[in-house]
Parts: structure tokens; sequence; C-alpha cells
């Protein structure tokens, strides 16, 4: 059983690592180019494929990691809903996928910032990690919601949504590769990630808007 698991990590490793060089350099190759959308194409099989596998791994006896679980969770999120963005270019309104897509991310938000608020008052170990993922996640799928209803109201907002979620599951990706793959927990580690793609994000955000 084990030897088995190792493969997984091993296989899991293989597509992360395809995401996270391919995420990279979308960053900065042509956007719209055809390089670009091939990386696109990659980092989104990479990652997919990386967040399923060490899902279940995640829960397995002597390699729990709740941290590694809760990124997969979000990664698969921001990459499906990243890549449906793309298609509200021609699109007049949201569908049966994107609200079924962000509803379940909602109600999963839902479920660990309750789980976490009461693991917390009853001084339960990672409670906060709970609490701070479900925050995130609810946050982000009301704007989901709220972009469905508006986004034919500024021009290239479909661009600006694909952009934001891309990059969000890039840093996912980055984060999970230097606390989990490099075994590096340290505050800046956590949070240098997310504060490098937020800048980037509202600077290419004002860029589009402007265009």
């Amino acid at each position: 059983m084990e030897s088995a698991i190792q493969i997984a990590i091993y296989i899991h490793a293989f597509f992360g690592g395809i995401g996270l060089v391919t995420g990279l350099g979308s960053v900065f190759v042509q956007k719209g180019s055809k390089l670009h959308t091939n990386m696109g194409k990659l980092f989104s099989v990479g990652m997919l494929g990386s967040s399923l596998i060490s899902m279940p791994i995640a829960v397995l006896p002597n390699h729990e990691n709740l941290f590694l679980f809760l990124i997969a969770l979000f990664t698969i999120y921001l990459v499906l809903v990243g890549n449906r963005a793309v298609t509200f270019k021609t699109k007049e309104k949201a569908n049966t996928i994107d609200y079924v897509l962000s509803g379940a991310m909602f109600s999963c938000s839902l479920v660990m910032l309750v789980f976490g608020i009461f693991g917390m008052i009853q001084e339960v170990s990672m409670s906060i990690l709970y609490v701070i993922f479900g925050s995130f996640g609810l946050l982000l799928t009301v704007r989901d919601y709220m972009f469905y209803k508006n986004f034919k109201q500024k021009k290239n907002s479909w661009l600006v949504a694909h952009l934001s979620k891309m990059i969000g599951a890039l840093i996912a990706s980055i984060t999970a590769f230097i606390v989990a793959g490099l075994g590096s927990a340290s505050l800046i580690a956590w949070l240098l990630p997310s504060v490098l793609g937020t800048i980037y994000i509202i600077y290419y955000k004002r860029k589009i808007l402007k265009a």
C-alpha cells in the first residue's frame, strides 16, 4: 500500500511540476498568443492532475495534510472557473455549469468556515486554516455571482475574471510547493506568493480595463 502511495506522490509531483513551470511561463509570454494558450492548457492539466491525486493522499493515514487538501480543492475550483471565464467573451449569460461550480465551492467554503469557527471555540488544532480558506472561498464565490450578473457591463470583464482565477491557481501551486514541497512553513512562505500575485493581478487588471 505504501509503495502505491509513493508512486501516486511522484505522479502528483510530476503534474505539479508541469503546472508550476507552464504557469510561470504563461505569465511572461504574450497574452493571447498561441504559446500562451498552449501553456495555459498544460497549466490547467498539470494543476488539475496534481490536485486530484493529492486530495485522497492528504487524507490517508501517515500522510494527513489538511493544508495540501484545502489547497488542492481551491486549485481545482480556480482552474475550472478560470477557464470557464473565457467563455463569457462570447456568451450572453452564465449557464448551469457556471452556477454549479461556484455553488459547490460556496457550499464547501461555508462548511469550512462553520467547522473552523466551532473548532477554534473548542481549541481544535489547525481550525484557523478552515476559517481562512472558508472565508476566502465565500469571498471568491460571491464575486463569481456578481460577475455572472454584471459581466456585460464592463469591457473585458471576462478577461479580468480569467486572469484573476488563473493567477490565483498559480499562487496556490507556488504556496503549496514552498510550504508542502520544500517544508518551509514560515510566515514569508505563506504570504509572499499571495502578495506578489495580488500585485500582478491589480497591475494587469488596471491595464486590461484601460485598453
